[in-house]
């Protein structure tokens, strides 16, 4: 299934970037939300590191929105017939999508941390290594639903919004977590990171499990 779920991300990522207006528009959306939140803070004055990670973390959310409906939209005209009639399982097309959206999400956060720093007058005081790993394990999560959830849309352009509103209730114990994490790393003065992060990797595991059940009859259910 591994390397079926390869050849998925591969595709993905090349028809994505081929045209790029996915990631831009994705990018761009980010960075707006960060510069509307600066221009709250009086000049020189520091963003509460609280409130940088929430902003962060909020950029990342609405990408992800942007990122699952452009690549559930490349299958659009009968193309997801042929996914589904190939020998792999189903469940490598959900593992394919959350593979390409994870890349595509860390390079978005790639603009967006550096953004966050400038824009929010950030100092980071705490470890790269360690805001990276938080980042990632919460990224997983975020990608792991996403391509679940981007099944009950494609395709079918009256639901898209279903995608929204119904990704954002069901990820808020890992924004939490994501945000509480963040904002150790940027004070300098971590708290509980053992159990933010175990709710981190907790939802994880349930998102994963749950897709892996889930996808098959949500992505080849009737239109």
């Amino acid at each position: 299934m591994l390397s079926r779920a390869a050849a998925v991300a591969a595709k993905d990522l090349r028809l994505s970037l081929a045209g790029a207006q996915g990631p831009a528009q994705t990018v761009l959306l980010g960075l707006i939300l960060i510069f509307i939140f600066s221009l709250s803070r009086d000049p020189g004055e520091l963003f509460p590191p609280l409130s940088a990670a929430a902003v962060f973390w909020l950029a990342t959310a609405f990408g992800q929105v942007l990122v699952f409906n452009t690549l559930y939209s490349l299958e659009e005209g009968g193309c997801r017939d042929g996914l589904l009639l190939s020998p792999a399982p189903v469940q490598a097309v959900w593992l394919g999508k959350a593979a390409a959206g994870m890349a595509l999400l860390l390079a978005c956060q790639a603009v967006f941390a550096p953004a966050v720093v400038a824009f929010l007058g950030q100092r980071p005081a705490g470890s790269l290594v360690s805001g990276l790993v938080f980042i990632l394990a919460a990224d997983w999560g975020i990608v792991a639903l996403g391509s679940l959830l981007g099944a009950i849309s494609a395709g079918r352009g009256a639901r898209e919004s279903l995608l929204t509103v119904v990704l954002f209730p069901l990820l808020t114990p890992l924004l939490l977590a994501a945000i509480r994490l963040t904002e150790g790393v940027l004070s300098g003065e971590p708290a509980d990171t053992g159990l933010w992060l175990g709710m981190a990797l907790a939802f994880d595991a349930v998102f994963t499990a749950a897709a892996l059940a889930l996808f098959p009859s949500l992505y080849s259910g009737e239109d």
